[in-house]
C-alpha cells in the first residue's frame, strides 16, 4: 500500500501541477485523480501532453471519485451511465483502476427493504460498466447521526449493513472504502475489516478522533482529525492489519478541514505527510506499505 494524497479532502483545491509538486514534496507516493478535469484536459491537448507531468513524477494513481449520479431518476442514471466508459477512459490509460462512490444513510422515498434492493442493483450496473476498462468500484457510508436526520427513512449506516448489500450485489470488482473514522462512528472496529477478502478493499482513508470521551455515532464530521492527534482511533494497529491482509492499495489522510483555518497550503499538506509517516513507522511499515522484517511480524 502507499501514501495517497487528496488535496480536496484536505480543504484545498488546486491543479495538476500543484497537486504533484505538493505530492513529491511531502513523501507521497500517490494522488487522487479528477476524471472529469482529466478527460478534459486530454479532448483539449492529447493524451500524451495531459499525463506527461504525472509520468515524469512516478507516483502512482490513488483513486477517483465514480463521475456516474446513480442515485438519481432512471433517464439520469442511463445517461450518465453511458458516457462513463469515454469519460474514465483516459484515466484508466495512466492507471486509474479505483472508483469511489458513497450511499446516503436515509431516504425520504424509499423505505429499507426498497431502498436496499435499489442500491443493489444500482451498484451491480455500475460494477458492470467498469468491468470492461478493468476499474474496481469501492463503496463507503455514513455513519453520522445528523446525516440521518429529518428523513423518513433510515438506511445503511454501518459497516456490516454496507458488506450485507455487497455480498448481495454480484459482480467480483465490487468492494468497500474503509473509512477509519466512519468505521469508528458505527460503533466497529478494525476486527470487521479482518473479515474481508483483500480484494474487496478498494481504498483506505485514515483520521482520527477530536475528543477521546465522545460517543461516537452522535460525533459531526468536524471532529476528524489527523492520524494520531488523541490516539482514539489505533490508525497503526489498522494498516499494520492492512499490511498483514496484503492489501496494495492507497492510504489516505481525510480529516476535517475547519482545523486547518489560517494555515497555508504546503503547512497543510506537510503536516498530514508527518501525521501519515508517523502512523506509517508505528505500524513498523517499510515505505512501500509491507511489514518491515524488523516488526516481527
Amino acid at each position: 500500500m502507499f501514501k495517497n494524497l487528496n488535496t480536496e479532502a484536505l480543504g484545498l483545491s488546486t491543479g495538476q501541477s500543484e497537486l504533484i509538486e505538493l505530492a513529491l514534496s511531502f513523501g507521497f507516493r500517490g494522488v487522487d485523480l479528477d476524471v472529469v478535469d482529466f478527460s478534459a484536459q486530454v479532448k483539449e491537448q492529447g493524451l500524451p501532453k495531459a499525463r506527461r507531468l504525472l509520468d515524469s513524477a512516478k507516483l502512482k494513481i490513488g483513486a477517483f471519485k465514480l463521475p456516474v449520479r446513480w442515485q438519481a431518476d432512471d433517464e439520469t442514471f442511463k445517461d450518465d451511465l453511458q458516457k462513463l466508459p469515454e469519460l474514465i477512459g483516459p484515466a484508466v490509460e495512466i492507471g486509474a483502476a479505483r472508483a469511489i462512490t458513497n450511499i446516503e444513510p436515509a431516504s425520504d422515498e424509499r423505505p429499507y427493504h426498497q431502498n436496499f434492493e435499489f442500491h443493489r442493483q444500482r451498484l451491480g450496473q455500475l460494477a458492470k460498466a467498469l468491468e470492461p476498462k478493468g476499474v474496481r468500484l469501492g463503496v463507503g457510508f455514513s455513519a453520522v447521526a445528523a446525516d440521518r436526520a429529518g428523513k423518513a427513512f433510515e438506511f445503511i449506516h454501518t459497516f456490516d449493513a454496507l458488506t450485507m448489500l455487497l455480498g448481495m450485489t454480484p459482480a467480483d470488482n465490487l468492494g468497500v472504502v474503509v473509512d477509519l473514522w466512519q468505521l469508528w462512528a458505527s460503533g466497529g472496529s478494525i476486527d470487521l475489516v479482518r473479515k474481508l477478502k483483500t480484494q474487496q478493499i478498494v481504498a483506505v482513508y485514515v483520521s482520527d478522533v477530536a475528543d477521546p470521551g465522545a460517543e461516537p455515532e452522535k460525533q459531526p464530521i468536524a471532529t476528524r482529525r489527523l492520524p494520531g492527534e488523541t490516539g482514539t482511533i489505533d490508525v497503526a494497529a489498522a494498516l499494520a492489519l492492512l499490511a498483514e491482509m496484503g492489501y496494495a492499495g492507497p492510504v489516505t489522510p481525510l480529516p476535517d478541514s475547519s482545523q486547518f483555518a489560517g494555515l497555508r497550503r504546503d503547512a497543510i499538506v506537510k503536516l498530514a505527510g508527518e501525521k501519515l509517516d508517523a502512523a506509517w513507522k508505528a505500524a513498523g511499515l517499510s515505505p512501500s506499505g509491507k511489514l518491515a522484517a524488523s516488526a516481527g511480524r
